[in-house]
């Protein structure tokens, strides 16, 4: 049997002299974050916090999230990660949902809350608190399939559910990045995105690994990219959002990117188009993995070596899952056919905390159904389509936002789009398309849909495209067709 906690105190021993965390500010060792866990494992406990008990966290990127990591690993509790982006309302939510018996975090963000269980703010009494505990490991009864997170999905199609994923899903989320990213113990992980999620999971492989990790406050483009050649960072995890920013940044190309290996590329799709500007200006620096909360990160992962030559792949899968492209009945359909994208093994959830029916939706016969559509090419790597229930259809026929999408971003000017249907009296739904162009670029609405001509079927260029400022975004960085759609209620084309 083995747990997270096991393992990185295997780690933290071989490792103790190796400079683990940095801020900026604040660096510990391992032998000091195998301390400082330590502590405050026993502190957790003497809040008459038991197994299986809920502890909520709630801050901005901080050096005490790894140390929170480690310390619920020992202890048998649950960690219930907060994206500090949300609003209040999200959190008192998920604090009541999940039945947090703590919550730590920082005081600007607890206190809109209006909190009604026991709070530890980190900014005043967190050091004092952890202080006063031996540097022991307690005596907790931990198993590889208990659960160690409930983490909450975004919410887009009502409320957010909170996915329970255990020691060994985390562990398997953890190898397989390790693999897939060829990480070693010479790489530095940098953290700008938030480690409530995504990044959180190269946290996990740089505790397995013994790898050094810096952890930014927020990203600001061109003082990341000061960052990553000052710190030598090597390995990144960043939503699509942050990459576009990235490469438009002006003072990328005075930058000493050297030590840049990896950049996990994962939390939403990104047109072809742009994936091949990004590999242009940046090199074959990406790795894309496509996973969900349910199924964390690794459910495919395309090698940055051969993400070049399949731009339109969102890579094979992983080694801790099984993956299938099935019908509506459940049957397998063949190379090439378009079906739902369902998988099992290690790396899915056991199911959504306190919502039986939830789970029984997404789990069917061990099975997770992802909701996403999808195909699979000859040599078994996966193209993704688009969700099953953006999927627009116009006079009997269907049509994927993302292949319309894909033809918008081939025109240079374009820096990002957003396809939909909205309602039509003749046809049922009519498709429509919000674009936003670069700066000082132009482009109309005609000369779009006229490319759109030159590569779709009729029946799938948009009946209208429209230019706008900005597309919403969630937390994640993903686009909130749903938002836009129903900005359309009501209304017909």
């Amino acid at each position: 049997m083995e747990t997270l906690g096991n393992v990185y105190l295997k780690t933290f021993n071989k490792k103790s002299n190796k400079q683990a965390l940095w801020d900026g500010t604040t660096a510990y060792t391992f032998s000091q974050l195998k301390e400082r866990s330590l502590r405050l494992a026993n502190a957790l406990i003497s809040r008459g916090l038991n197994k299986g008990d809920r502890v909520a966290i709630l801050m901005s990127n901080r050096l005490e999230h790894i140390e929170l990591d480690v310390a619920i690993a020992l202890t048998g509790l649950i960690k219930v990660p907060l994206n500090y982006r949300l609003h209040p309302r999200e959190h008192k939510y998920a604090l009541k949902d999940s039945g947090a018996s703590l919550l730590i975090g920082e005081r600007h963000l607890i206190e809109p809350i209006d909190c009604q269980i026991p709070v530890v703010v980190v900014e005043s009494e967190y050091e004092s608190w952890i202080s006063n505990f031996p540097n022991i490991r307690p005596n907790a009864d931990v198993h590889e399939d208990d659960v160690y997170a409930i983490m909450y999905t975004s919410g887009t199609t009502g409320r957010p559910k909170g996915a329970m994923l255990t020691h060994r899903n985390f562990m398997s989320s953890s190898l397989a990045l390790i693999t897939s990213c060829d990480l070693t113990q010479e790489d530095v992980i940098g953290h700008t995105a938030p480690l409530t999620h995504g990044s959180n999971f190269l946290a996990h492989c740089a505790l397995f690994l013994g790898i050094k990790q810096v952890i930014f406050n927020k990203f600001d483009p061109e003082n990341f990219l000061k960052s990553i050649e000052k710190e030598r960072i090597s390995t990144l995890f960043l939503v699509p959002t942050m990459v576009n920013l990235m490469i438009h940044e002006e003072s990328l190309a005075t930058r000493d990117l050297s030590s840049l290996k990896t950049i996990n590329m994962a939390g939403a799709p990104m047109a072809a188009e742009k994936i091949k500007m990004a590999l242009d200006i940046l090199g074959s620096k990406i790795v894309e993995t496509y996973g969900q909360i349910e199924a964390p990160m690794t459910i495919t992962a395309m090698p940055r070596h051969e993400l070049g030559k399949r731009l339109t792949s969102a890579g094979a899968p992983g080694p801790f899952v099984e993956m299938r492209i099935v019908d509506e009945t459940g049957a397998e359909v063949l190379v090439g056919e378009i079906g739902e994208i369902i998988c099992r093994g290690s790396l899915v959830m056991t199911g959504y905390w306190n919502n039986e029916e939830a789970t029984a939706e997404a789990l069917k016969n061990g099975w997770l159904h992802t909701g996403d559509l999808g195909w699979v090419d000859e040599d078994g790597y996966l193209h993704i389509v688009d969700r099953k229930k953006d999927v627009i259809i116009s006079g009997g026929a269907n049509t994927y936002p993302r292949e319309v999408e894909e033809v918008l971003n081939l025109h240079p000017a374009v820096k990002e789009t957003c396809v939909f249907g909205i309602p039509d009296e003749k046809w049922g739904e009519a498709i429509c398309a919000h674009v936003v162009l670069l700066e000082d670029q132009q482009v109309t609405e005609l000369e779009l849909i006229e490319l759109c001509k030159a590569h779709l079927a009729s029946f799938k260029k948009p009946k209208n495209i429209y230019i706008v400022d900005s597309l919403p975004k969630s937390t994640y960085g993903k686009i909130l067709r749903k938002e836009i759609r129903d900005s359309y209620r009501g209304s017909t084309v």
